[in-house]
């Protein structure tokens, strides 16, 4: 069984204060729906567990019954972290689950396919993240405005969601890596000693930060 957890409980800071990104709108639908309705129609998820704000458990129900999402196991609150929440996710899957997909609620451009491939790789490695190579050159800045040194960016790749896990594994890293701060779920399984593989994917599926953002998804997904 594999069951996706979709991370929608931050605190939207940079969107403003007392704004939650998640049901914001976006063309026809709030944009966490996006997400909800990629996993939904993915023939490779058997369930979903969403994670939002507590002041939000109510329009998660009306949005999940809205647009039809049968898959929907569990409603949960997130934590005062990212990371907190993704344990909130966790405990909340079905007993029977052997893999976990973690999303992004705020990256709506996310597609039933690239969910998939994320899904069939981690059958072969205990955890998948999808990523894509940089092309800028990247600056290390380590006081004020000072460039430190000019980075191999032939090493370097922007890691996004899905991230695909045994669930034993991320179950493990999680407890394993205690008040530590990650970044993201990966992180804790690298930290874990556990290897990560990265699944490259050139679609757009950036992670809705500020309006512009917004302005951008909504173009691409109209």
């Amino acid at each position: 069984m594999t069951t996706a957890i979709i991370v929608a409980a931050g605190k939207s800071q940079r969107m403003g204060a007392g704004t939650d990104k998640a049901f914001l709108s976006l063309v026809n639908k709030p944009v966490v729906a996006w997400s909800l309705l990629a996993f939904e129609r993915c023939a490779d998820i058997d369930a979903i567990v969403l994670v939002v704000r507590k002041d939000q458990l109510v329009a998660s129900k009306a949005v999940a019954r809205m647009f039809g999402i049968s898959k929907l196991r569990a409603i949960v609150p997130g934590g005062a972290r990212r990371q907190d929440s993704v344990r909130a996710g966790l405990a909340a899957c079905d007993p029977n689950t052997r893999y976990v997909v973690v999303h992004d609620g705020a990256r709506p451009c996310v597609t039933s396919a690239l969910i998939s491939d994320v899904v069939k790789a981690v059958s072969r490695a205990p955890a998948v993240a999808v990523g894509r190579r940089i092309t800028d050159t990247v600056k290390r800045v380590e006081k004020g405005a000072a460039v430190a040194a000019t980075e191999d960016r032939e090493k370097l790749w922007v890691v996004q969601t899905p991230q695909a896990f045994l669930l034993k594994t991320i179950r493990a890293a999680y407890e394993a890596l205690g008040k530590r701060d990650v970044t993201d779920d990966c992180q804790a399984v690298e930290l874990a000693g556990e290897p990560v593989k990265i699944l490259e994917s050139r679609a757009p599926n950036f992670k809705i930060t500020t309006v512009e953002d917004l302005q951008l998804a909504g173009a691409l997904l109209k």
